[in-house]
């Protein structure tokens, strides 16, 4: 979620060939030996009766060249922490333990090393770097033998005017295998008529006094998920992505309401990015309410425009399976999916629309647990965001027992 900045090069930097350390041992320090299992927590409502399922994790997983460029961020962390070849292992062997079916990564800047290790484990994937000078981008990674990929759109924003930022949008069918049915030579397991699923993928610009501009990167991505959605017959949809944006923000509730009259909100603070020391990057609440025609046609999508609306009708998985005080808000988000050296809090999300439901989500770390490591990536995990992950199913057609 950091402030990215201008990077040295456009290019994507890889690692150097035959120079593999993920067999690296992670030494122990004096103030990472606290660790805490994260664990599920179930929705009140029963679904099993809906066989098709998917999980899916959204993880931003913090770019080398991030971590290289804001040492002031992590400089609680010990270094051997920071470390990609070992940090990509403590990612794999992380994400290994949930049993995903789809993956969406944020500030990937090692696509090809990334690609590498989780074909390992059965996935297929896609990419796109961000335009400009950065070097990271998004990535979604699915599992072979549970979908087969349709369709792939992605989002460049500077292409309307939004920055560098880029978003992914996949149509995937779901390749699920009936043991009732049988194929062909009348042994062999046939396959079910497959689901479509659309999924996107979002990194939001950092910058909080720019909340013109991340109200346009999301309200076109939102655009383009509808658009496809409808083109493959309404398609259920589930996204995951760095908002760069708190809970019960202008933008949270334009996300979970579908429309923002942005004449009543100040546009430096529509991501809710307040804090409560002086740090660049962060703002000091004063309320001005006043956009220019260029500000309003950036978020709006119009000149002169007043509202920001969307057609999807999303929910946010994890204010949908009821978790511990300790580690939600009373709103029901988790308090905190990233922390480093200078901000402790939630900017990551998942949205599903209405025709999925989770079944469960996998609990964040409380406050306690957090400041009890001193700052993110940890001996225990790779990042300095935590993952979100949560099994999802389909609502329509479920078979009653």
């Amino acid at each position: 979620m950091r402030n990215h900045g201008n990077q040295a090069t456009k290019k994507r930097k890889w690692d150097p060939p035959n120079k593999s350390r993920s067999s690296k041992k992670i030494k122990s320090s004096s103030n990472q030996h606290f660790y805490t299992p994260r664990k599920w927590v179930y929705a009140n409502d029963d679904y099993s009766h809906c066989k098709d399922r998917v999980v899916f994790v959204s993880y931003n997983i913090l770019g080398v060249e991030n971590a290289t460029n804001h040492p002031d961020l992590y400089y609680k962390v010990p270094q051997e922490f920071l470390d990609w070849d070992c940090r990509k292992e403590q990612i794999r062997l992380e994400i290994a333990k949930y049993n995903p079916s789809i993956l969406c990564f944020q500030e990937v800047d090692r696509y090809d090393d990334l690609d590498k290790t989780f074909q390992q484990d059965g996935f297929t994937g896609v990419y796109q770097a961000r335009t400009g000078d950065s070097c990271d981008g998004c990535a979604i990674f699915w599992k072979t033998e549970q979908f087969t990929v349709l369709h792939v759109e992605n989002i460049e924003f500077k292409e309307f005017g939004l920055r560098d930022n880029v978003a992914q949008l996949c149509v995937l069918k779901m390749n699920n295998k009936d043991p009732d049915m049988s194929g062909e030579d009348g042994q062999t397991p046939g396959l079910m008529s497959s689901r479509i699923l659309l999924v996107g993928n979002i990194h939001v610009l950092f910058n909080p006094k720019r909340g013109d501009i991340k109200l346009g990167q999301v309200r076109l991505f939102l655009e383009k998920a509808h658009e496809l959605s409808q083109q493959w017959g309404n398609a259920p949809t589930i996204f995951g992505g760095d908002l760069n944006s708190m809970p019960q923000s202008a933008m949270y509730n334009f996300l979970a309401s579908s429309e923002l009259d942005i004449r009543l909100h100040e546009r430096r603070i529509i991501s809710g990015q307040i804090a409560p020391f002086e740090y660049p990057g962060y703002i000091s609440y004063k309320r001005n309410i006043r956009w220019s025609a260029e500000e309003s046609r950036l978020a709006t999508g119009t000149k002169r425009g007043t509202h920001v609306k969307h057609q999807l009708k999303l929910r946010s998985a994890y204010l949908g399976v009821p978790g511990s005080p300790r580690t939600r808000d009373i709103y029901g988000e988790p308090l905190a999916t990233s922390y480093h050296s200078r901000f402790l809090g939630t900017v990551d999300y998942i949205w599903h629309t209405e025709d999925l439901a989770p079944v469960r989500v996998l609990e964040t770390l409380s406050i306690n647990n957090l400041r009890q490591l001193g700052g993110l990536p940890s001996k225990d995990w790779g990042s300095d965001h935590l993952a979100l992950v949560c099994e999802l199913a389909f609502l329509g057609d479920c078979v009653s027992d």
